[in-house]
């Protein structure tokens, strides 16, 4: 009989695409990650991956090999879940990751008030601009601003809200505040940015009929809205910015909406895990949990009439941030 750890360590080496990775994920030495596989190849008797410094890469039999000790794998781990969900206490890893700029508004007191409730569960947090493989990189839950489109994730929209233009009360004061979009044009602007070579904002009025679009060159381009805050607090332009980053500013009246009758695009914040998997007790819980705290962080969310920008929303490798 083949040896079944050798082949789940295989698995996650190959999901990995690293010795290193897998080890970490599995916590072993990576000797003994490299040695089981090798154990593995002998044992079969054929070569099942290729080695050099910084690539592996699958022979044809490893290949197919893969196929067969995957679902070895998924077979073995929802033995360990049906174990787990009948435990009377919940415990475990939970691998989350999400977006910038929700660090201290969402994702923190979310997560805080879940471990008050299961103490025992470990939350690891990544925190990352970039689309995130959920199956490669060992994720159990995503946070994302847009839609999920893998037919492999289970997705469910937390919140639905619009961009808003803000600026500080003081910056304000000493200018003359603009009425109309194109009144922006005689002030600083900072926009978030993914290095596109263009700016632009478009903005409907809450009549729902007027539209306008307003290209523009950003006294400040950045692709964190933490960064733009401060600029935004020091007093020294306009920026737009989620009200779901840092919303007690607004609460508290360090930042103020410019032009409300003009609003910005609408997004949608999703929560999403692996559809085809026998979910974990703590995974399935955590989702469970976040869609019921989540929409009571941010009770007033400004509501607008237009879609986010469909070249941002499905921008191929990259978050975009709320």
């Amino acid at each position: 009989m083949k040896d079944l750890n050798a082949l789940l360590i295989f698995t996650k080496v190959v999901e990995a695409s690293s010795f290193s990775e897998a080890a970490r994920r599995l916590k072993m030495p990576i000797s003994t990650v490299s040695r089981r596989i090798s154990e593995l190849e002998n044992q079969l008797g054929v070569r099942l991956l290729e080695r050099s410094t910084h690539h592996l890469r699958l022979t044809d039999l490893g290949a197919e090999v893969f196929e067969f000790a995957r679902h070895t794998a998924e077979v073995s781990e929802a033995v360990d879940n049906v174990i787990s969900n009948r435990l009377p206490e919940v415990s475990g890893v939970l691998r989350l990751c999400a977006p910038p700029s929700i660090s201290d508004s969402l994702v923190v007191p979310v997560v805080g008030a879940f471990q008050q409730a299961y103490p025992k569960v470990r939350v690891q947090a990544f925190v990352t601009e970039r689309i995130v493989d959920q199956i490669a990189e060992d994720v159990d839950i995503a946070l994302k601003v847009g839609t999920f489109t893998d037919p492999t994730l289970d997705a469910r929209k937390l919140l639905t809200y619009r961009h808003q233009l803000v600026a500080s009360p003081a910056y304000l004061a000493r200018c003359e505040a603009p009425q109309t979009p194109r009144d922006l044009l005689q002030h600083r602007l900072f926009a978030f940015s993914f290095w596109r070579p263009d700016y632009s904002w478009r903005f409907v009025h809450a009549n729902g009929l007027d539209t306008e679009t307003l290209s523009f060159q950003p006294a400040i381009a950045m692709n964190d809205y933490t960064g733009i805050v401060v600029a935004l607090l020091e007093g020294d332009g306009i920026g737009e910015l989620p009200p779901i980053v840092q919303p007690e500013l607004m609460r508290k009246g360090l930042l103020v909406e410019v032009m409300p009758d003009w609003h910005l695009p609408v997004f949608d914040l999703t929560i999403a895990n692996l559809r085809d998997r026998y979910l974990p007790r703590q995974v399935r819980i955590f989702r469970d949990f976040a869609a019921q705290m989540v929409p009571g962080l941010f009770a007033s969310l400004p509501a607008g009439f237009i879609p986010a920008d469909p070249e941002i929303a499905k921008a191929p490798s990259e978050w975009r941030n709320p």
